[in-house]
């Protein structure tokens, strides 16, 4: 079974740290903790239905596959209307499921982790993944709170430098009874200006890339995640 939602139960953090101990990565080069000048190609702009736009500074200096792969489905549209799934008050907020349930992602291969220093702070975003330390595709968290203890079990793609405010604001919920969305999302780069929140997010085709709401057809594959809870 494959699980990468992110909170089964409160024996997670035992059971994760089995895991990493089963699954040991080879030590790699250490990745400063500052992050380079930001630029535009770098930045993920998540435009989110709570009204206001988030920002992530990608660092494909530490997961440049990762960071490659959140360009490539924000490109195709992938992340349009996917709403946060899993968010849990005092720990992250979880999407990139086109299934909204934890169990999907996109039809893309699974990407082998790049295991770095970066350290699960506030607005730190990681990519969700299966038991498997390999098997990271499409979803991602946003952390809260500074959770070091999942430090090297998942990969850090980048943290939030702008709008923390509103993923303070994503709706809580395992699943959401109102989830938040992300109504649009580009790159800095593509000049994609923010778009109202009370834009359909599948109505909208002014988004870069030509796949709006064109997801994953793919059959779940009970894609649940590790606990850190």
């Amino acid at each position: 079974m494959r699980l990468l939602s992110f909170l089964v139960g409160l024996s997670g953090l035992f059971m994760a740290g089995a895991l990493a101990a089963q699954t040991p990565a080879a030590a790699p080069a250490p990745i400063p903790l500052a992050p380079p000048t930001a630029e535009p190609e770098n930045i993920w702009n998540l435009d989110l239905s709570d009204g206001g736009r988030v920002a992530i500074q990608l660092r494909p200096d530490a997961a440049p596959v990762h960071a490659e792969r959140i360009k490539t489905l924000t490109r195709q549209g992938f992340y349009n209307g996917l709403i946060f799934h899993r968010v849990i008050e005092g720990f992250m907020a979880q999407s990139g499921d086109p299934t909204g349930t934890g169990a999907g992602g996109s039809e893309l291969p699974d990407i082998a982790a790049e295991i770095h220093g970066l350290p699960h702070v506030r607005g730190a975003v990681g990519m969700a993944r299966a038991e498997d330390l390999n098997s990271a595709n499409s979803q991602f968290y946003i952390m809260f709170v500074p959770r070091l203890s999942m430090d090297r079990a998942y990969t850090i793609i980048g943290r939030v430098i702008g709008g923390m405010s509103y993923v303070d604001a994503i709706e809580r919920g395992e699943p959401p009874v109102n989830p938040t969305r992300i109504v649009r999302a580009s790159m800095g780069s593509d000049n994609v200006p923010p778009i109202k929140a009370s834009v359909s997010p599948r109505d909208d085709n002014s988004s870069t890339g030509s796949a709006v709401g064109n997801h994953s057809s793919r059959q779940p594959t009970d894609r649940e995640c590790v606990s850190f809870n």
